[in-house]
């Protein structure tokens, strides 16, 4: 294929209302790369769960490549390959530090960030910019969003949530800067429009038509589609007809959430939104499934995902578990409940593993979408009952490009700050960071 038949890798397929970006095409790699094959575009991902874990059915017990998966990291075992578990890492800026009772506000405020919270329920809220954050404002420069941030609770209004700690703290793990967080976006319909709508136009008259007849999106690109069809190879072809299959098959679920009728608030306090699935499974799946389209699209590079709030007290009683989860997790040792917070930790992993595996079977610049990413998963808290902040449940999952040795399980040093594991990740991103948060140097080993 000759340069003058290749295509921008920013065209977007364009109707009333709709701007659909599109995943790597063959037809794309000499425009966006050259013509020799180079590395495609690092993708960076951030994925918090609350309460802790039953580190005891998390940790694996042997080191290096030949760990054995656990109970609750068992899921990944598809994926066992692409990541790599982290024992020893530590967020001290969660911890107390002479501030009293606040531990999940300050387990969120601290995950991104690696600074101490201030503690505060009104609008003076301080704690640091976020690492997704500070990588947006490098890796975002090239597309259509810096970031995207994602979450499946609802967030709960002004005031305290936690022992005096704002709510700001709980409901969000991305921070802009030291005082401005970066609100989540729990409603699957109103991410599928930022994806997929004309951010030039706002929400306009026609997508609010193509809403209220329940037409597709499709219906508005079909004829850039069509076009676009004319100039691809059969293996575009086939790879483009795939990703609007996908897309078309979201679009589905959403609207199959829209028209939900019976609307018990199982979930969150008082009614859901229109357009939040009332399955949880579904939910979290639903927009893992739009963090992996954006990557895909290359809309955005760098993404946040709350699974739950920080002390969330969701109840999980489509895996048999009907206490909430921030009591269980207030165990006491008690085997019973031990047991309940570890399915509820497994159930979580499974949502990761679900991601992952998407990531994995797209292909993309000689091996797959994953191996172009950093995701990371875990929580700002180890054990819940002890409300500790070493020895963290965290695990890295994508190859970053070659740079992460992955498929083993690594220990490293106690009180190895968290915030050295982000400063890595910048730097293996290209972001110019000498230090973030607390860290104090990069993460060795990371590498092999």
């Amino acid at each position: 294929m000759n340069k003058s038949q290749s295509i921008s890798r920013r065209t977007l397929l364009r109707g009333m209302g709709a701007a659909m970006a599109l995943p790597m095409l063959d037809v794309m790699k000499p425009a966006a790369y050259g013509a020799t094959k180079a590395a495609a575009p690092m993708r960076m991902a951030f994925m918090f769960v609350p309460n802790g874990v039953n580190l005891h059915r998390w940790t694996p017990s042997t080191d290096g490549a030949r760990f054995e998966l656990p109970f609750v990291l068992d899921p990944l075992a598809p994926v066992k390959n692409d990541i790599t578990v982290i024992t020893g890492l530590t967020h001290d800026k969660g911890r107390s530090n002479d501030d009293g009772p606040g531990d999940h506000a300050r387990s969120a405020g601290v995950f991104l960030t690696g600074a101490q919270p201030l503690k505060s329920q009104g609008s003076q809220i301080r704690v640091g910019v976020s690492v997704d954050q500070a990588a947006a404002r490098y890796m975002g420069q090239d597309t259509r969003f810096a970031s995207l941030e994602l979450g499946a609770e609802a967030s709960r209004g002004g005031g305290k949530c936690d022992s005096g700690y704002s709510c700001a703290y709980s409901n969000n793990i991305s921070w802009r800067d030291a005082d401005t967080p970066v609100a989540k976006e729990v409603n699957p319909r109103a991410v599928f429009e930022r994806l997929f709508g004309d951010a030039s136009s706002g929400v306009s008259k026609e997508q609010i038509k193509r809403r209220a007849q329940r037409r597709s999106l499709l219906d508005f690109v079909i004829e850039d589609a069509r076009a676009l069809d004319k100039k691809v190879s059969g293996a575009d072809k086939q790879k483009l007809d795939e990703y609007l299959t996908a897309v078309r098959e979201i679009e589905q679920r959403i609207q199959a959430a829209e028209q939900q009728t019976d609307r018990q608030p199982i979930r969150m306090v008082g009614d859901l939104p229109e357009g939040v699935p009332d399955s949880y499974d579904e939910h979290l799946r639903l927009m893992g499934d739009m963090l992996v389209l954006a990557f895909q699209t290359d809309t955005t590079r760098v993404a946040s995902y709350m699974l739950a709030n920080a002390g969330s007290n969701l109840s999980y009683r489509q895996i048999g578990v009907g206490d909430g989860h921030h009591s269980l997790s207030h165990h006491q040792d008690d085997p019973v409940k031990l047991d309940k917070i570890a399915r509820i930790n497994r159930f979580h992993v499974q949502q990761l593993s679900y991601v992952l595996q998407r990531l994995k079977a797209i292909p993309e610049g000689g091996g797959s979408l994953l191996d172009n990413c950093m995701i990371v998963y875990g929580s700002g808290i180890s054990d819940g009952n002890k409300h500790n902040n070493e020895n963290l449940p965290v695990l890295l999952a994508g190859g970053g490009q070659g740079s992460v040795l992955t498929g083993r399980h690594m220990r490293v040093p106690q009180e190895t700050p968290l915030c050295n594991l982000y400063l890595s990740m910048l730097q293996r991103a290209g972001v110019p960071a000498t230090s973030f948060g607390d860290s104090t140097g990069a993460l060795r080993g990371l590498e092999g």
